[in-house]
């Protein structure tokens, strides 16, 4: 497998997601919601995003699969399936603040092999393999590496919104929140790479879907972190995760979690 020519095709199927993307920035746009029990925003953004990056994956790899967020699953028991979420942070979006991205994931026998978070806006790349990651933008080129952080009070918490948890996963964020220096909200997955660029520490998080997850978790791993569910195992399937900088910090935070 050409792990080099499928790390490049990161960056094309990020290319044709910018284009997709950026006329309806900051513009009047058309929000749909996708529930009726809760707010749940779709634009066209996040739809001919989606659709590029699947019509290009189709044409250059037609073996692999594909899961997205807006069109569902196509050929998932293939080896390498790519995992699309064309704008984590579709509410940051459609209210102008540039803390969404476009995450773009391969999971390679059900492992996330690569991953990429890009954010058209302020033109930053955020890619990793699960044993480096790197950074892409203003700055050029660079290596990410997380910082230490071995005790939760010298922690910077993000979470997208404390109303990710609830009943006793509720309480369960709360011990975490109340141990940390400081924490932060409405990051959705810019938060992941600031933990992978050693900005922040910690990110705890419910409810979500491989698509929220699958592309960060090899640039958080990458830069030295660790990635997993609230019980240790994989997080490539969502649900309740934990990403953190520091390995020492991240098992504290199990702990915390867990109401030790």
């Amino acid at each position: 497998m050409d792990f080099q020519a499928l790390a490049g095709f990161l960056d094309r199927l990020a290319d044709a997601a910018t284009e997709a993307i950026m006329p309806h920035f900051r513009v009047a746009t058309a929000v749909e919601n996708k529930k009726q029990e809760a707010f749940d925003p779709v634009t066209e953004a996040d739809r001919g995003a989606e659709a590029a990056m699947r019509k290009l994956i189709n044409e250059t790899w037609p073996g692999h699969g594909i899961i997205g967020e807006e069109y569902g699953a196509e050929r998932d028991d293939a080896e390498c399936i790519w995992v699309l979420d064309p704008i984590d942070g579709t509410r940051s979006f459609i209210s102008g603040i540039p803390l969404w991205g476009v995450l773009i994931g391969l999971l390679v026998e059900g492992r996330p092999a690569l991953g990429m978070m890009a954010q058209p806006f302020t033109g930053e790349r955020f890619s990793g393999d699960g044993k480096q990651a790197w950074y892409a933008g203003a700055r050029g080129r660079i290596e990410l590496r997380s910082r230490p952080c071995p005790s939760l009070g010298e922690a910077v918490l993000f979470t997208t919104t404390p109303a990710l948890f609830k009943g006793g996963d509720k309480s369960a964020y709360e011990r975490v929140e109340s141990s940390v220096r400081m924490p932060r909200y409405g990051t959705d997955c810019y938060g992941y790479c600031m933990v992978a660029a050693g900005h922040a520490d910690l990110v705890v998080e419910a409810g979500l879907q491989p698509y929220d997850v699958v592309a960060l978790i090899p640039i958080v791993e990458g830069a030295g972190g660790r990635f997993t569910g609230w019980d240790g195992g994989s997080a490539a399937g969502g649900g309740k995760v934990v990403a953190a900088g520091d390995p020492r910090l991240h098992a504290l935070a199990l702990e915390k979690l867990a109401g030790a």
